[in-house]
């Protein structure tokens, strides 16, 4: 029972003539509402510092942990003993100088325990200015 017999179908088709006139109209109509405007340069004159350099610098104390786990102040050899006693160790090399900057220079090798327990007698010794030193890579 074939009731279709003898139609042809038509397969459907996309006419894109009406989608190719919208377009350009759309581009005709950005094109006439674009303003063309060349962006110059900023110029800038930039102002000129003719401060001093700093004469003083803060007050450095150099801590140095070696991978065995032995430490120096100010390349002065130090048993660690505790935090309490390495912050007035700091203390004590500070002298007068109220907040120092303690630079850190640790082994790669050093326990991460010995470099936290320097940090934890500068905060005793209510000293807030900490750094470490590195090194560059060899070529």
């Amino acid at each position: 029972m074939n009731f279709r017999r003898g139609r042809f179908r038509e397969e459907p088709e996309i006419n894109f003539i009406p989608l190719i006139d919208v377009l350009l109209v759309v581009l005709i109509f950005l094109m006439a509402s674009t303003t063309y405007s060349k962006f110059t340069e900023l110029k800038i004159s930039l102002p000129e510092a003719d401060a001093e350099k700093q004469v003083q610098r803060p007050k450095e104390i150099q801590v140095a942990i070696d991978a065995a786990g032995r430490f120096e102040i100010n390349k002065r050899a130090f048993t660690f003993t505790g935090v309490a006693a390495f912050a007035q160790m700091l203390k004590d090399a500070a002298g007068s100088t109220t907040d120092p900057v303690i630079i850190i220079h640790a082994d790669a090798a050093a326990k991460h325990q010995d470099v936290v327990h320097v940090m934890e007698a500068a905060r005793l010794a209510q000293f807030a200015n900490i750094t470490f030193a590195t090194q560059s890579a060899g070529k």
